[in-house]
């Protein structure tokens, strides 16, 4: 017995001295360079005073490699001393990226910082890793199938380290073949027409819609599916879709397969859930109707509908559900409504960011949802539109947010992003036909943010000096009635503005006031005097001196203004949608020395073509005449045609009637006429090559239009009743800058139609005029 007992008690003395525990009286840190001691004891399962064994060294060790600062860890004990020495993981001083252009700098930083890589923090191979394969397949996602990164570390002194990152981006994979199979019922072209993404076309270096991306794809797909749901074809599915790659991977090749179906019509229309509304009443808002061919677009409107019209009563967490009862035998489909209203909803606080600028006050007088009232969805709406249309802003962005803890209230957020409004200062500008002009002006469509519309200035041309003093107060009463009020003087030589040879000196001043009629319309009326003195040449032209003969060189008048305006437009400036019209009459009253009436009418309308493109139409129209002893409209009333704002590629000023020179002189100028008809076609695209395009406009188009007389002499030239043949027509491309300076416009258009006194131009340009 002894002698088993002493070979066993010899065998298990290992493992009692291996798993000896100790009380540590202190620990000891060896190593650290960048990493707090705090940080460190802080990661420690263990402390001073803790029994300790093989475990749980073992254990402590684990915690602390997880913490990841530390390449290599090693416990030892001096006595009851627990040391533990560190080797640190390097820091990063510094990340250097070469040869990215697709994906900017400081997106691709922010994307290795969201990653835990970052100048300053601890580096991790793992993660840089990681993040060379993601920034790779970010670039697939664009159809950079050829990009690489190849990452490099550079050691430097004090534990650190230099990461280098070098991208070879390569070249977009071209569309080269996009191939849609199964389809019966409609052909290839129709189809594709929907896509988005097309193959190599004469216009795609311009356009990029050759270029593959794979949210790009995704959306025509979504569109696809919605072309066949909307025609009934509820059982439409897209069974695979192959994207392949050439072996120099610079093409691409999309295959698409498709099963169609039948097509399904609508067998019965019901609605569920709470409807608050009586049921008539929603079935009213139905767009789908039994019989009917199944319509995917069609229900949707209808939710939508019902959704808005809940809205507008304060249910602002609506849902409404449509669920299609498929009948596979009698190909049929009964469509569900279930209406989910919620509680009535009101608004607690409506609050306004970025604008930097403009008072809170200005904002909040167009607001047509008022704090503490019932929620409304039209209203919001309404008065995200009322601040788009101010034109002080480029984009206006609304939010709605639940009050924790509530289930009945919400807070509104309208975030705005301020653009220039106008200029303070000197001022210095360049206007095809007007010469440089030079002067200092204050002009503010939002004067110190307080929405209110002020002109200082003084400004000199070759053919204008003028000084003026207007004012306009949009809210002159709470209920949005303006007032405003105009001081000038001008002098104007119309010789140096290819018009007939005569000055004019005018002072005048004028009070307006507006009311409006309702959201999208108001009328205005105004009042004015004007004394005005007429100055002609050595050898003045017959029409002007046969005035002169009949009416004097120097007339007083008091006018009268009324103006009916309506506007939809989506934004003050550089619109896109909507429409606008403004109808007028002009006229002096028989108190003053000219008797005189003019009618004008301009209208705009704005659709949409496609997603990037919009057409434009716009007229202006516009005839007057004399009253009284006037018997015509005073020459210096004509008005005149040529360059922007009327029929570009034709000369500022020189459309129309021609005067007729003094006896023994060739040389005749434009002299305006009495009727006006101009109008334009535009097709506004986006500028290529451009991210942001609010604060520029680019488009084509095809202007039509000229200065007729009902009452011409038989010696002016050019001059005509109006009549569709002596229409002056252009055709061309142009495009608007709102810059920190103003607005910058330029056009290249071919003038045609042109009559022998007409005068084409090709360039025209304005900068630094008009605000």
């Amino acid at each position: 017995m002894k002698r088993l007992f002493l070979p066993l008690l010899l065998c298990l003395c290992p493992v009692f001295a291996s798993a000896e525990v100790f009380q540590i009286e202190d620990i000891r840190l060896d190593g650290l360079q960048r990493v707090s001691a705090g940080t460190v004891f802080a990661s420690l399962p263990v402390h001073a005073g803790d029994l300790i064994d093989d475990e749980g060294i073992r254990v402590a060790v684990r915690t602390l490699f997880k913490s990841g600062y530390f390449d290599d860890i090693s416990v030892a004990r001096e006595g009851k001393v627990l040391v533990v020495s560190l080797k640190e993981r390097p820091a990063v001083a510094e990340i250097n990226i070469d040869g990215n252009k697709a994906i900017e700098t400081p997106d691709l930083l922010n994307a290795l910082r969201d990653s835990g890589l970052a100048e300053g923090q601890i580096f991790r191979q793992t993660v840089l890793e990681g993040m060379s394969s993601e920034l790779r397949r970010q670039y697939v996602s664009q159809g950079r199938y050829g990009a690489t990164v190849i990452s490099e570390i550079e050691v430097l002194p004090r534990n650190r380290v230099a990461v280098n990152l070098t991208i070879d981006e390569g070249k977009v994979a071209s569309i080269k073949h996009i191939n849609v199979v199964g389809n019966q019922v409609f052909d290839d072209e129709a189809l594709l027409g929907l896509f988005e993404l097309k193959t190599t076309g004469m216009l795609s270096w311009i356009f990029s819609d050759d270029k593959y991306s794979r949210e790009k794809l995704s959306g025509d797909l979504e569109r696809l599916e919605s072309w066949y749901l909307d025609r009934g074809y509820l059982q439409f599915a897209i069974d695979s879709t192959q994207v392949t790659i050439s072996p120099d991977r610079d093409a691409v090749f999309v295959t698409v397969n498709i099963s169609e179906g039948d097509v399904y019509t609508v067998s019965e229309v019901e609605l569920a859930g709470e409807l608050i509304l009586p049921e008539k009443f929603v079935r009213l808002l139905i767009l789908t109707r039994p019989g009917m061919t199944f319509s995917q677009s069609l229900m949707t409107s209808t939710t939508d509908i019902m959704i808005r019209r809940l809205g507008a009563d304060g249910y602002t967490f609506a849902e409404v559900e449509a669920y299609p009862d498929i009948d596979e035998e009698e190909k049929t489909a009964k469509i569900t409504y279930f209406v989910t209203p919620g509680k009535r909803s009101y608004v607690r606080r409506i609050e306004f960011r970025g604008n930097t600028k403009t008072d809170d006050e200005v904002l909040r007088r167009e607001m047509r949802q008022m704090e503490g009232a019932s929620a409304s969805n039209s209203l919001l709406e309404r008065s995200k539109v009322r601040l788009e249309r101010l034109s002080y802003f480029k984009q206006v962005d609304m939010e709605t947010r639940e009050v924790p803890g509530t289930d009945d209230q919400l807070d509104v957020f309208y975030t705005v992003e301020e653009q220039p409004s106008g200029s303070v200062g000197a001022s210095l500008g360049v206007a095809q036909g007007s010469g440089i002009i030079l002067g200092g002006n204050i002009s503010e469509s939002n004067f110190f943010g307080t929405g209110n519309s002020v002109t200082l200035g003084l400004s000199s041309s070759t053919y204008r000096d003028s000084a003026s003093l207007s004012f306009n107060n949009p809210y002159f009463t709470k209920d949005g009635v303006s007032a405003g009020y105009r001081l000038a003087f001008t002098s104007t030589d119309y010789g140096e503005f290819d018009v007939a040879d005569y000055t004019t000196d005018s002072l005048s001043t004028s009070v307006n006031f507006g009311y409006p009629l309702s959201e999208t319309s108001r009328i205005s009326l105004g009042f004015g005097y004007e004394q005005l003195e007429l100055d002609v040449g050595l050898f003045p032209t017959l029409e002007i001196l046969q005035f002169i003969r009949d009416n004097g060189d120097n007339y007083k008048m008091i006018t009268s203004t009324l103006n009916w305006s309506q506007s939809t437009l989506n934004r003050g400036v550089l619109a896109t949608r909507g429409a606008s019209q403004r109808a007028g009459v002009e006229f002096s009253t028989p108190i003053g020395d000219m008797e005189y009436l003019k009618f004008s009418y301009s209208g705009q309308y704005f659709h949409p073509i496609t997603r990037s493109l919009t057409l434009h139409l716009k007229t202006d129209l516009g005839y007057g005449i004399g009253l009284g002893d006037t018997d015509r409209l005073p020459f210096f009333k004509n008005y005149y045609g040529g360059g922007f704002g009327s029929v570009r590629g034709f000369k500022r000023n020189t459309l129309g009637p021609q005067d007729t020179p003094f006896p023994g002189f060739d040389d005749s100028d434009a002299f305006g006429g009495n009727v006006k008809i101009t109008g334009s076609a535009e097709v506004i695209f986006p500028v290529p090559f451009m991210k942001d395009n609010r604060s520029v406009q680019a488009a084509v188009f095809v202007d039509a239009g000229n200065i007729f007389d009902t009452d011409c002499n038989q010696t002016q030239a050019n001059c005509f009743s109006p009549e569709f043949g002596e229409l002056r027509y252009s055709v061309g491309i142009g495009g608007t800058w709102l810059s920190g300076f103003g607005p910058i416009t330029v056009a290249l258009a071919r003038g045609m139609n042109d009559g022998e006194f007409d005068e084409t131009e090709f360039f025209q340009f304005s900068l630094g005029q008009g605000f």
